[in-house]
């Protein structure tokens, strides 16, 4: 059997070792594997490389993706959904192993329903992909923001400084609540509850009136206010235009919110804008093993003909799920989880 594999989306720590897996898995099946390079870019326009054991040995403690990624939508333009299934013809595959996010996969459902033979990877740091528990490159992400928190802390302790810290997640906080728990944060704002200016400010106050010099607050990219004049709950932007599936670029929520803080409470007032190294970097040993895992079981799922499904992670076991549903509703923030993190608000 010839199975393509391709990744696309943001670039996300583990995307390697699900490379890996699936060549090493699919050497002991018999089956060749052939990269699609730069998502599915690389199979509207084919561009491919042919993968052995060779090609990756030692890749997988590297971050990044050896076959490249884009955000590429093959249905932003008329006739790339039959481009697509056509040119997986041409290239010989017998099947597609798809590893991504929402977008990604996405795509990934709706061509299925045309036809694609495809099996699809959970991979986002944001791990906001319904069906599954965790994804991988969530647990690097976090310990990357955590490690920053770690370091923030330092100096605004030794220049009694609020510090805001801003981390990824368009339309869930995991990172935020995750790292913000770990790293003791005193104030956690994700996009799933809107700000409320005043109760962040009351926080801050409340705990410098028990003796504390300093504050730190972490907030997702695509957290909102309750309201703003002007322009009551919309998104701070980088950029306004749009990526072929229709995001934004978010980023600068910090920076509004620093300058808020301080103009309402007095406290000096700094923000950080983690960006993109949340993305980058080796992968975290946890992350290693689940990619692993994942590229493992999609490689096996291929062989039995499972199509139009994902490998997810469902307590300590990896099984199917229909893409349809992986993809339906974003999974965000557990409140239950959240609820512990406002323990230690203020």
């Amino acid at each position: 059997m010839k199975i393509g594999v391709l990744t696309g989306g943001g670039d996300c720590p583990g995307l390697n070792a699900v490379i890996r897996a699936v060549v090493r898995k699919s050497d002991t099946l018999s089956s060749r594997v052939v990269g699609l390079r730069n998502g599915w870019k690389g199979l509207l326009d084919p561009s491919s490389m042919d993968l052995d054991g060779k090609m990756v040995s030692g890749i997988l403690h590297i971050g990044g993706t050896i076959i490249g990624t884009s955000r590429t939508n093959p249905f932003k333009d008329a006739g790339g959904p039959e481009k697509a299934l056509k040119n997986l013809r041409i290239l010989g595959l017998e099947a597609l192993i798809a590893i991504g996010g929402e977008d990604t996969l996405g795509a990934a459902a709706k061509l299925y329903e045309m036809g694609l033979p495809v099996v699809g990877v959970p991979k986002t740091i944001d791990n906001d992909l319904s069906g599954t528990d965790f994804t991988f490159g969530f647990d690097t992400a976090v310990s990357t923001a955590t490690d920053a928190i770690d370091r923030i802390h330092t100096t605004a302790e030794s220049h009694n400084r609020v510090m805001v810290v801003e981390v990824m997640g368009r339309n869930a906080g995991w990172i935020a609540t995750f790292s913000g728990i770990a790293g003791g944060a005193d104030v956690i704002l994700v996009p799933e509850i809107p700000i409320d200016l005043d109760e962040v400010c009351d926080l801050i106050l409340r705990r410098h009136s028990r003796g504390k010099s300093f504050s730190i607050v972490v907030v997702a990219e695509g957290a909102h206010f309750v309201e703003k004049p002007g322009a009551g709950g919309e998104l701070v932007l980088q950029e306004a235009p749009k990526d072929e599936f229709g995001h934004v670029r978010l980023g600068g929520i910090s920076q509004v919110l620093a300058k808020a803080i301080e103009k309402r409470t007095n406290f000096e007032s700094r923000y950080v804008v983690l960006g993109h190294i949340q993305r980058g970097g080796s992968p975290t040993a946890h992350d290693r093993v689940l990619a692993t895992r994942f590229g493992v079981f999609a490689t096996e799922m291929v062989h039995r003909g499972e199509f139009g499904k994902m490998a997810a992670l469902q307590g300590n076991r990896i099984v199917a799920v229909p893409l349809a549903e992986a993809t339906a509703t974003l999974k965000t923030v557990d409140m239950g989880i959240y609820g512990i993190a406002k323990e230690f608000f203020g």
